[in-house]
């Protein structure tokens, strides 16, 4: 054993955790940890410009990777500033430590300068959180910190650090096992309850898949592939769920829910059977619950028993990790020697011809109008240009709908966004943290010229590190989504969603040495796109899209997911 600083110590703990990007702010609090983090080429620490972003950044940099994203931030206000960050990741499941700074020991409870209760402020958000309170226990909770983000059901873990913890001389032990007596996921699926599941898809006749983040977050895309390919079974996803399954298949009904397709809300509501993985049937999923599958029997695969019949009752329950119930289900299948895995698929044949006469009725779409710029057509543009394989982050609003409506994943880690927190200026500090993770993939962030400017200033941040991000601003002068209801419920009454006052985005750019383009007209898009994706730095694109173009299907809050208006 060794005698080192505590700083030391937690840089030992995430080179041992094989960390070797972070991204933070500095502050009083944290700057002997910062000044150790100068001895330690392997880790590479990225300066925001907003402590929000750090944690965004963190998260998309986790989202791509799938590996456990950290933040590191001063004590109060920066600690309070990740808090936005945290409860977005927390929304999602996505595994990030933050390391927060804290006043010394003795001064907490005193109202110090820049004293915060962040272990307090944020127990609702996190998955679990520390406060150090001895030299002795940093080590083992910081151990303890990585491995609660990453295992179960991921999400994020804080560790607040007193500066005199940060600075005291403590003897690092060598690593071991964790085991913790209260917390202990539960992985393997019971083999009865994955008998009873496959029993109930061979009688079914008109099963769906409805697949949340979990599949993506366990990588399972495949065996649910295997699943669905192998027993014609049609497949609708969650926001967090899209690329799951590759959006281009004949099974892929695409997203179901509030501003899902006409044929995936009609779909669930048509079903006999409904075998949900990786999904918790929230309320943007469901709409009104007490209509909501009404015909369907219920699987249920999720690693979070708590999850499970929370709104909605189910019949089968199987608490596991997504990839190995799916697995066992494929293995069930494949070992029946009696079934004929054509045969089952011809059980569904006609289900799945009701399937395409729905798309047929009611395919996603919209109306031309001459050379005004219509925000689907750009998403469409994106995904042709980029082949669909670059990672797409978003912000919150009327594009984050158009991105997962019109630009068709055909792999999992590729769709970042805000889905359970609704988190405006999440999407471009976290396409800043997946370039950095990915730098061989196009990063893309689709935006509103609302929630561009939430984290803007992160431009610094990307010019710094020589990210070339490329940011589609769809340019409606309205914080649209609020709009859209506005227009509907509440006779165009824009209360304060008008937002005439803008930058000029391409001067913007410019200003922070990126580059700014801009379309007008529907002929200027492709060409626009095209510069951009060609210039090796980050990209603003200005498209002046149609001012009070809607998202639609759309099922109005509190009516049943059948309930669609369609324009």
């Amino acid at each position: 054993m060794s005698q080192i600083s505590g700083a030391h110590a937690i840089v030992k703990c995430l080179l041992e955790e094989n960390v070797n990007t972070i991204f933070g702010y500095p502050g009083g609090a944290v700057i002997d940890l910062y000044d150790e983090l100068m001895e330690s080429p392997e880790l590479t620490h990225v300066l925001v410009r907003h402590e929000q972003a750090a944690v965004h950044a963190a998260d998309g940099y986790a989202r791509v990777t799938g590996e456990v994203g950290v933040a590191l931030l001063t004590s109060g206000p920066g600690a309070t500033n990740g808090v936005t960050g945290i409860a977005t990741a927390y929304m999602d499941s996505i595994p990030i430590v933050i390391l927060t700074g804290q006043v010394p020991t003795p001064l907490i409870g005193n109202d110090a300068f820049q004293e915060v209760d962040i272990v307090g402020i944020t127990r609702p958000c996190t998955k679990h959180n520390y406060l150090v309170s001895s030299k002795e226990e940093l080590v083992d909770v910081l151990r303890e910190a990585f491995h609660i983000a990453k295992t179960g059901r991921p999400g994020p873990v804080l560790v607040d650090l007193p500066k005199d913890i940060i600075n005291a001389t403590l003897d690092f032990e060598p690593r071991k096992p964790i085991h913790m007596q209260s917390y202990q996921p539960h992985y393997e699926p019971h083999m009865g309850q994955v008998d009873k599941a496959c029993r109930l898809i061979m009688e079914a006749r008109k099963p769906v898949l409805y697949v949340g983040g979990g599949v993506i977050l366990s990588n399972g895309a495949s065996e649910l592939t295997e699943l669905a390919t192998k027993l014609n079974i049609p497949v609708t996803m969650t926001l967090m769920g899209l690329g799951a399954f590759p959006g281009h298949h004949e099974l892929s009904m695409g997203m179901l829910g509030m501003h899902g397709t006409y044929t995936a809300n009609m779909a669930v509501a048509e079903s006999d059977l409904l075998i949900s993985v990786g999904a918790r049937f929230d309320d943007r999923v469901t709409g009104k619950l007490e209509t909501f599958a009404t015909k369907a029997k219920i699987i249920h695969i999720d690693i979070d028993p708590t999850s499970i019949s929370k709104n909605v009752k189910v019949d089968v329950p199987i608490v596991a990790d997504c990839k190995k119930a799916l697995t066992a289900m494929n293995t069930w299948f494949n070992n029946q020697q009696d079934i004929s895995v054509q045969e089952e698929k011809a059980k569904h044949q006609e289900w799945f011809d009701q399937i395409c006469d729905w798309q047929e009725l009611h395919p996603l779409g919209y109306q031309e109008d001459g050379e005004q710029i219509k925000p689907q057509y750009v998403v469409e543009m994106l995904d042709k240009l980029t082949h669909g394989e670059a990672i797409v982050a978003t912000e919150v609003g009327q594009h984050q709908m158009w991105a997962a409506q019109f630009y068709r994943f055909s792999e999992p880690r590729r769709f970042l966004t805000s889905g359970g927190l609704g988190t405006m200026g999440y999407g471009f500090p976290a396409a800043i943290g997946a370039k950095l993770a990915r730098p061989d993939k196009v990063c893309i962030d689709i935006a509103g010229d609302g929630s561009i400017q939430m984290n803007i200033q992160e431009l610094a941040t990307a010019r710094q590190y020589n990210t070339p991000v490329k940011i589609a601003i769809l340019n409606n002068q309205f914080l649209g989504m609020v709009r859209q209801w506005q227009e509907l419920f509440y006779d165009k009454r824009y209360a304060s969603t008008i937002m005439d006052i803008a930058p000029d985005f391409v001067e913007l750019a410019r200003a922070y040495g990126a580059v700014g383009l801009r379309a007008t007209k529907k002929s200027e898009v492709e060409d626009v796109i095209k510069e951009a994706l060609a210039v090796d730095n980050t990209v603003l694109m200005d498209f002046k899209i149609s001012r009070e173009e809607g998202v639609f299907p759309m099922v109005p809050a509190g009516k049943s997911t059948t309930e669609m208006l369609l324009v």
